[in-house]
């Protein structure tokens, strides 16, 4: 364990083996940190937060800190926060609100470039990349392998689907479908996000019936999704990347102005 002389430790902090903490890094009362981790200089890790193992936060982040939430009055909530992340220079993440689950959840092997901002009861799943300066509102889901690209706003509630990317300086007010390409303002589906399923190791025929799926929602003169997700779903030999994007669109029609996470707001009372 490699602790500078200058960092301040709460000791009913827990530090696991092999932790390193920069000078000036102020970790407090309720943090767990786990074996391997790197802080570096100037590092706030606040709240109720818990880091798995071997992640990395660069200086002047601040990690754990109250939710900038005008409902939120102090009480216990959480953050936490997997293995294998990247956290770069002025990132902030905040922690959940009672009323929105009481956490925010990060996954593993994600990067968070510098001065990105994750907001209250946020879920980011494996893999994900978040560019520099990208602002999160509160309750959002990024799905796995999904790429935000700089300066991106995205709208509390918005749900970012799987192996999506979004140009940067984007406004999303809408979700995501999974394996697209989104940007522009206002924001539309471009096309599907070729070059990064190729990345991923999606084989040709899966990106073919994607592609196929792209033009029959997005390339057609038909306005009656229900009939044409029915379509899809009825096509012989439905392969799984078909049936998610067919998930994803009916759960978007339960919620409202496009955002299926809204549908969630009838169980937060007091949300405005």
């Amino acid at each position: 364990m490699k602790i500078h002389p200058t960092a301040i430790i709460h000791p009913k902090a827990i530090i696991g083996k092999d932790v390193e903490i920069g000078p000036m890094s102020v970790i407090d009362k309720n943090v767990k940190i786990g074996d391997g981790n790197i802080i570096k200089n100037n590092v706030t890790i606040t709240g109720n937060t818990t880091l798995a193992s071997n992640n990395v936060i660069f200086h002047n982040a601040v990690v754990g800190s109250e939710p900038q939430d005008l409902k939120y009055y102090g009480e216990q909530s959480k953050l936490i926060i997997g293995s294998n992340n990247v956290i770069r220079e002025g990132v902030t993440i905040n922690t959940g609100t009672e009323i929105g689950g009481g956490e925010t959840l990060i996954g593993n092997n994600s990067l968070f470039m510098s001065c990105s901002h994750i907001a209250h009861d946020c879920i980011i799943e494996d893999s994900v990349l978040i560019a520099n300066g990208v602002l999160l509102g509160g309750h959002i889901k990024i799905e796995k392998h999904a790429k935000l690209m700089g300066l991106a706003g995205i709208q509390p509630f918005v749900t970012i689907g799987q192996h999506s990317y979004v140009g940067g300086l984007t406004r999303i007010v809408q979700d995501v479908p999974p394996y697209m390409i989104v940007e522009g303002n206002p924001a539309k589906v471009r096309k599907v996000n070729t070059i990064g399923l190729e990345r991923a190791g999606f084989p040709q025929d899966s990106i073919n019936a994607i592609k196929g799926a792209f033009k029959q929602l997005f390339r057609t003169e038909q306005l009656n999704r229900s009939q044409i997700l029915s379509e899809l779903e009825n096509q012989e030999n439905l392969i799984p990347e078909i049936k998610v994007l067919i998930d994803f669109f009916r759960n978007v029609d339960k919620g409202k102005s496009g955002r299926y996470r809204e549908s969630l707001r009838s169980a937060l009372t007091n949300i405005s």
